[in-house]
């Protein structure tokens, strides 16, 4: 496997890094609140950073979602190019793909998806669907959502169609989530035949998406961190020679890193077009797991400034826990994953685009959390 950028990649990198890092000030996220920075996302459409995943690929998301993680962008970019861009073209007829495509990438259309952990959406005989779904991120941006029922096919719904009605949910990180309910809704059918690899396949990208989303939320608190111990003093030297401190923040970056690595092999097993299930589970765990250890340690090494619900480094602990909460209890993906070890057979995640025979429903992303008291280490003062 080579996790080297290749040349397209490494330049779409470096101008999302370009744009976030301008646009995605603390004091222009404050002011966003939960809803999008419309400036931001309209520098990143012009700029082609969205319609540009369809060539650059998974492993060229991974690393463009890696930069706004840094900068806990508040922008519907991942939403709109897993559940939108991605899903169709990998998915989509050719009529769809002509149709919503340009949409998608200009950011006109924005997309979401409502993937909950059990089947809670059923779909009539004339592709009527019914259900409800009660976090869905982004919801109240998005222009589409994706949805699977409870047979595991995909459809496609327009938010302002006749029998959808949203509703505005608070989650842990300022998502403009939703809830979403469906009363004889008509939708549009995404991947044909009667399976769920389609479903499964949008699941594994959505798990390897999210994980490269973890790691730069994770990044960046650490930086801000040890920023932060490498100027502050105390007893007059900084916090950071403190070897308390120091284990701490190498166990940050240990744990970043095997996020990042993990979503990395999980990305590019997709754009290689082999089996990626039981990858996509490991980036998800790791994502979820220690990208909790990742964000806690941020704030704690902080003190009793990590406890200010004002200042830049908790925006990446609310994230990194809503990450932590839509990839789904770390418990619950490792069952998921030993069971699929054990069984002999991988995790369904298409190693191919298009309709497959059935297959196994997964776990699916989990919705809301609370964000944990955080409190500091030890040797620096509380607030």
């Amino acid at each position: 496997m080579d996790f080297h950028p290749t040349e397209e990649q490494a330049a779409a990198a470096g101008l999302a890094a370009q744009i976030f890092g301008d646009l995605a000030t603390h004091d222009r996220l404050a002011a966003a609140g939960t809803g999008s920075d419309a400036e931001l996302w309209k520098a990143l459409t012009t700029a082609g950073l969205t319609a540009a995943v369809e060539d650059v690929g998974l492993l060229g998301l991974v690393l463009l979602l890696e930069e706004q993680g840094r900068t806990t962008a508040q922008v519907p970019y991942a939403v709109t190019c897993v559940y939108g861009i991605l899903a169709l073209a990998r998915h989509g007829s050719v009529e769809q793909r002509s149709r919503l495509l340009p949409a998608l990438g200009s950011g006109e259309a924005i997309a979401t998806g409502a993937f909950p952990d059990r089947g809670r959406i059923t779909a009539s005989a004339d592709g009527r669907l019914s259900g409800s779904a009660p976090a869905v991120p982004w919801l109240r941006e998005a222009t589409h959502v994706l949805v699977p029922d409870t047979a595991g096919a995909l459809w496609l719904v327009r938010t302002d169609a006749p029998g959808v009605r949203t509703s505005p949910v608070e989650t842990t990180a300022p998502w403009s989530a939703g809830s979403l309910t469906l009363t004889g809704a008509e939708a549009e059918r995404v991947g044909a035949g009667p399976g769920r690899e389609a479903y499964a396949d949008v699941l594994a990208v959505a798990r390897t998406a999210f994980a490269g989303l973890q790691a730069g939320v994770c990044a960046g608190s650490l930086a801000r961190a040890v920023e932060y111990t490498c100027t502050r003093e105390q007893f007059g030297r900084p916090l950071s020679t403190n070897q308390g401190v120091m284990l701490r923040a190498a166990d940050a970056y240990m744990d970043t890193e095997a996020i990042r690595v993990t979503a990395y092999e999980a990305a590019w097993r997709v754009d290689e077009g082999l089996p990626v299930g039981d990858h996509a589970l490991t980036a998800a765990w790791w994502a979820s797991e220690a990208g909790k250890r990742v964000v806690h340690a941020g704030q704690h090494l902080h003190g009793g400034m990590g406890a200010d619900l004002d200042h830049p480094v908790h925006r990446h602990f609310l994230w990194g826990r809503q990450l932590d909460a839509y990839l789904g209890c770390g418990s619950e993906l490792l069952a998921e994953l030993g069971a699929s070890l054990a069984a002999g057979t991988p995790a369904p995640g298409g190693p191919a685009p298009g309709p497959h025979p059935a297959g196994p429903h997964p776990a699916g992303p989990h919705p809301a959390s609370t964000p944990a008291a955080a409190g500091a280490p030890e040797g620096e003062e509380q607030a």
